[in-house]
């Protein structure tokens, strides 16, 4: 009796547990992504301004939950659609990521609405010594003269990097020194600079990457430099008119002998005296 019962206890829990089995399968089925989680991810690093293949893209199996915002579903789409930023392998694609669908692939695809691209000649020193690289954000600094005096003075601020020389990848931080720097600049601020370049010699000055705020100067001159106000300018020196000579004064002496020569005089005899007068 006791051995009937023992069986049929462990017959109802080996079918319950059967049953626990089938009801926790079916659930993880249901939980399982489907098709529609489906998103668009680089099969491979991708630079930016490239243009995007079908070798580098494919989709990935992606939690519901946790989708990337903007993420993409359909691989077939973004054929042919340039990045306009560097994308490594999995990453998941977004329409932020890319540039307006017709776009040209190169430098041409990073440059904002509304911005225009100039290149500035650069040595080791105005170019921060390499470290101006693509994706960083400088000052521009104009050495000129103003009112025949020298000044540098800041012209340009948080201005974007686009290119060093040819390349335009931004993923390396290592400094390279370069002859020419292409900038992102709106067509005011390009055609001040292209007036400051005229104008004077150019510096470029690398700023904070999360740092907006405006470095109000009035600008360095030799006077600000060395603690002291300049002084003005000289007045042209005005001729002096030498002073008249007076005639040569003649001595008293000849002038008393020149006074007795020109007066008559005579003798008169009084007795045994003998004197002299004169008129």
């Amino acid at each position: 009796m006791k051995n009937r019962r023992a069986l049929l206890m462990m017959a109802l829990a080996i079918v319950f547990g059967l049953g626990a089995v089938v009801l926790a399968s079916r659930w993880l089925l249901r939980q399982a992504p489907g098709a529609s989680n489906k998103i668009v991810v680089a099969a491979q690093d991708v630079n930016l301004g490239q243009r995007l293949t079908p070798e580098m893209l494919r989709q990935i199996d992606w939690p519901a939950e946790s989708l990337p915002r903007g993420a993409l579903r359909d691989g077939s789409k973004l054929v042919g659609r340039v990045l306009k930023t560097s994308v490594l392998r999995d990453e998941p694609l977004s329409e932020a990521k890319l540039a307006p669908a017709g776009t040209l692939g190169g430098l041409s695809a990073l440059i904002a609405e509304g911005k225009r691209a100039i290149t500035v000649r650069v040595n080791d020193v105005v170019g921060v010594a390499g470290f101006a690289l693509p994706g960083n954000f400088v000052d521009i600094i104009v050495n000129t003269q103003s009112n025949e005096r020298a000044i540098s003075k800041i012209v340009l601020e948080r201005i974007l990097v686009l290119a060093v020389a040819q390349e335009v990848g931004r993923d390396e931080t290592k400094p390279r020194v370069v002859n020419a720097v292409t900038l992102e600049v709106t067509p005011a601020q390009a055609e001040n600079l292209d007036l400051a370049r005229s104008v004077g010699t150019l510096s470029l000055v690398l700023r904070n990457q999360v740092d907006p705020r405006p470095g109000t100067t009035e600008g360095a001159t030799k006077g600000t430099l060395l603690g002291a106000h300049e002084l003005p300018p000289a007045s042209p020196a005005q001729p002096v008119t030498p002073p008249v000579a007076a005639p040569p004064s003649r001595p008293r002496v000849q002038v008393a002998a020149a006074v007795l020569r020109a007066r008559s005089c005579i003798g008169v005899i009084a007795g045994v005296q003998r004197t002299q007068e004169c008129l």
